[in-house]
């Protein structure tokens, strides 16, 4: 049995990783502010800006693995708190890898399709970056610190979608939140993405790490579509009204800080590493609904302590 440590684990893909590998390892979840009650594996507090807190978090834990899963990952207030944004996507994770490799502990980074701009997509590895907003160069700049401090560390591209703490933190909720409640919302025609099922990309990076792969991965889903239809998929998969969703452009709108319109992205490499392709959309909005129907929102929300 593998010793995790989870950082983030109160986050979207923290929650659901920690959640997906306590059932077949010993974890450990790290939090910062949000607390959680009575979840299936150990718990601790920490916070990462305190220059000693990482070095006695490994030594009071003594994982196997690390899966860094903790950032600022909400676009707008990146642009909003940039030093803050720096300190946690980009220096925390350098200085993160340089005690992992030190220590003799596997890394796990994730980072985003963000750090492309989106101009032209069918993103490989090797193709390279060029971050638009606070966000993606912080992003970016952390994938670069963690290979550079331990060139052995498995750093994993991703982008997701499932079930939160509080309800808010994926796309697929905000269209579940809007469209059950008959609310009209807008879906990007020109925002490209081929994200997964959290629950999904956990599973996969845990046989990633079971594997003992390293470097540099794109895991995503083997389809792309537009926002705009993934919205429409959401509303199918709950008989919800699709006419609820109006086809608008980026363009109109409002965000503050810089979208990349085109993150098609190709999983040649995983796919091969695997022996398999990975998932595909319908696969991933099928059990979207399926964790719904069997009242896995319901069991996150009972972690945060908060009202059915």
């Amino acid at each position: 049995m593998t010793r995790w440590l989870v950082t983030g684990a109160s986050g979207l893909l923290g929650l659901n990783f920690a959640l997906q590998a306590s059932g077949r390892h010993a974890v450990t979840g790290v939090v910062h502010r949000s607390r959680l009650e009575g979840a299936p594996f150990s718990v601790v507090t920490a916070d990462f800006r305190r220059p000693e807190a990482l070095e006695a978090l490994l030594d009071q834990t003594r994982p196997d693995w690390i899966a860094h899963c903790a950032a600022l990952a909400i676009l707008d207030e990146c642009e909003a708190r940039p030093e803050e944004a720096w300190q946690l996507n980009a220096e925390i994770p350098g200085q993160l890898a340089e005690l992992a490799r030190r220590k003799g502990i596997g890394l796990l980074h994730i980072s985003t399709d963000a750090v492309f701009d989106g101009v032209r997509g069918g993103y490989s590895e090797e193709d390279e970056p060029n971050p638009l907003s606070v966000y993606a160069r912080s992003k970016l700049a952390g994938e670069q610190a963690v290979r550079q401090a331990y060139p052995d560390a498995l750093v994993a591209r991703v982008n997701f979608y499932g079930w939160s703490l509080r309800g808010q933190r994926s796309l697929a909720e905000f269209f579940y939140n809007n469209l059950s409640a008959g609310r009209t919302v807008n879906g990007f025609t020109d925002a490209l993405f081929s994200p997964l099922l959290v629950n999904d990309l956990a599973d996969l990076l845990l046989e990633m790490a079971g594997r003992r792969l390293s470097g540099l991965y794109h895991v995503f889903s083997s389809e792309t579509l537009s926002k705009y239809e993934f919205g429409r998929h959401i509303a199918a998969a709950f008989s919800f009204d699709p006419g609820l969703i109006r086809p608008v452009s980026l363009q109109e709108s409002g965000l503050v800080a810089a979208r990349s319109a085109n993150l098609s992205m190709r999983t040649d490499k995983l796919a091969a590493a695997l022996g398999r392709p990975l998932p595909g959309q319908d696969q991933g909005i099928r059990g979207f609904y399926e964790l719904y129907r069997q009242g896995h929102p319901r069991l996150i929300r009972d972690l945060a302590g908060q009202p059915a």
